[in-house]
């Protein structure tokens, strides 16, 4: 990354205000929620005399703690129902008293089914590494953040801000319950600018200020309490009088961060890999659509910079997937009437999340048509041929075509043959361009996803397992897929695991996703 005086070219911190937009509706917060917090921490790190230097690590920190929030909704929904719902009332608990956890966990599990149905999500829970999972769920989520701020550059100042975020100041945190003064500044203004943030909005500065007091001792150092509480008016000031986006944006201390075209398409690859983390049916969904449609755009005679636009809106085309729960993305039955509209709304999020951005908006014009069809069937607007871009045509044959081609809850993947013949049949009854899936079948053509050496000492079939796993698959589910025993997935597993250097499904998913292990399919010999 590079540091410059403003001139053009692509914030950092403008990209990373995008992506917390879409962080605040998988935490179950309204858009803003991080920028506010953002600007609360600021003003706070200001009150206690933080130099420029730390401020920068406050500001950084803010925008990047929570994004891995979602690296495990497919867990949370398995077994808590709306994981939106869950993260949302998380900030609601202290989980300071010897049952605190207990009591939350109890309340969540299965939520939104039937009586008979959460005591047979409790049973599941208790025998089927339910409580393990849970317990992991924050450190993965600490992982998940420190990885995308590794591969955006930031350095150990920012990392280490970013793993004490999930610490308490009486020790009861994670990933090493961290103490007292052993916790840094930045954290803790972090830590306590994103709750009262939530109490603010909904209840005042009184409601903030009750429950700083509240928690001081516990999540929060007291003497950060008192200075919270001492500035709260100041602290709050015109937070509520318009929107956040250009007062976080002028308030980035120091020189900021510039992107140079590399540095720009490497943030947007480490965002839609984080983003197609929300379900393990998407894991590498993004890149792959981008790379489709960069190729077909050069198919169809495209410039270079025309292919690199198309290719970076692929790149963020379902940022707005964090908006709407896995209860539903994951769900193996028929989709009902509203869980359709949540679904049809995920394009139109994404093109308002861009929107923030005046740089970044020309690719929601494009992101937000890519469900849209030329016969106005599509969503979510309902558009027809005369209103949809070339760009837009290119990414929503690109996306049907990978689509098709990766298993979803309901369906399993389809074959090339199958799809290119769905695609096919679109342009025959008037729903996708015929020039544009000549253009993306050739594309596909050309594609080689065969890899004879593979990262971490895998072998093709430990792939194989790994790319199933990844998508949410059981021991027992894998042994079928693949015809071997469960014991033998299980060896599989441990060896994954031990080659790869984690311990769970949602660490394992962050790994295949990071180094492009679910767009090829390996031979099938063990």
């Amino acid at each position: 990354m590079t540091r410059k005086p403003a001139t053009e070219g692509v914030r950092l911190a403008e990209l990373l205000g995008v992506l917390s937009l879409g962080v605040d509706l998988g935490m179950g917060q309204p858009m803003e929620h991080v920028l506010r917090q953002c600007l609360i921490a600021l003003r706070l790190a200001e009150c206690a005399g933080l130099d420029e230097s730390e401020q920068v690590v406050v500001y950084y920190t803010s925008m990047l703690a929570w994004v891995g929030c979602h690296v495990d909704a497919y867990e949370q929904a398995k077994w808590f129902g709306d994981d939106l719902a869950l993260k949302a009332d998380f900030r609601k608990v202290d989980f300071s008293g010897p049952t605190a956890e207990t009591l939350f966990t109890l309340r969540h599990l299965g939520a939104g089914g039937s009586a008979l149905g959460r005591a047979g999500v409790g049973i599941d829970f208790a025998r089927g590494g339910g409580v393990r999972a849970a317990a992991e769920m924050i450190s993965n989520h600490w992982r998940a953040s420190d990885d995308l701020a590794d591969r955006l550059g930031f350095g150990a100042r920012v990392r280490d801000s970013i793993e004490q975020t999930f610490e308490r100041w009486d020790g009861r945190g994670v990933p090493k319950g961290a103490a007292g003064a052993d916790l840094l500044t930045t954290s803790q203004l972090v830590n306590l600018a994103d709750v009262v943030e939530v109490f603010h909005r909904t209840g005042g500065i009184d409601a903030a200020v009750e429950v700083a007091r509240r928690r001081s001792g516990t999540q929060f150092a007291p003497e950060v309490v008192e200075l919270f509480c001492r500035e709260a008016p100041r602290l709050f000031g015109d937070l509520a009088a318009a929107t956040s986006w250009d007062a976080v944006m002028a308030a980035e201390p120091g020189a900021g961060v510039w992107l140079s075209d590399t540095e720009f398409v490497a943030a947007l690859e480490a965002i839609a890999d984080f983003v197609d983390l929300k379900s393990p049916y998407t894991i590498g969904h993004s890149r792959a659509v981008a790379d489709l449609a960069e190729s077909a755009s050069r198919h169809l005679g495209l410039s270079q910079a025309q292919a690199q636009t198309i290719r970076s809106a692929g790149l963020l085309h379902d940022l707005g997937r964090l908006g709407v729960p896995n209860t539903i993305w994951d769900k193996q039955g028929e989709l009902t009437a509203v869980e359709t509209e949540r679904v049809r709304m995920h394009p139109y999020l994404t093109e308002r999340m861009l929107a923030f951005s005046s740089v970044l908006a020309p690719l929601g014009a494009i992101v937000v048509q890519h469900h849209e069809r030329l016969d106005g069937s599509g969503y979510p607007r309902g558009l027809v041929a005369e209103a949809l871009s070339p760009s837009s045509r290119i990414l929503a044959t690109a996306d049907a075509y990978r689509a098709w081609l990766e298993p979803r809850p309901h369906r399993p993947a389809g074959t090339v043959d199958e799809v290119a013949a769905r695609l096919r049949a679109e342009v025959g009854a008037g729903r996708l361009d015929g020039g544009v899936v000549d253009a993306v079948l050739r594309a596909a053509g050309h594609r080689v996803n065969v890899r004879k050496d593979w990262l971490a000492g895998l072998t093709a079939r430990e792939v194989q397992v790994l790319q199933l796993v990844a998508r949410g698959l059981s021991n027992r589910e894998v042994a079928e897929e693949l015809v071997i025993s469960r014991k033998t997935v299980g060896n599989h597993i441990e060896h994954i695991y031990t080659k790869i250097g984690v311990s769970n499904r949602a660490l394992a998913c962050l790994f295949a996703s990071r180094n492009g292990l679910m767009g090829g399919v390996p031979d099938h010999s063990p």
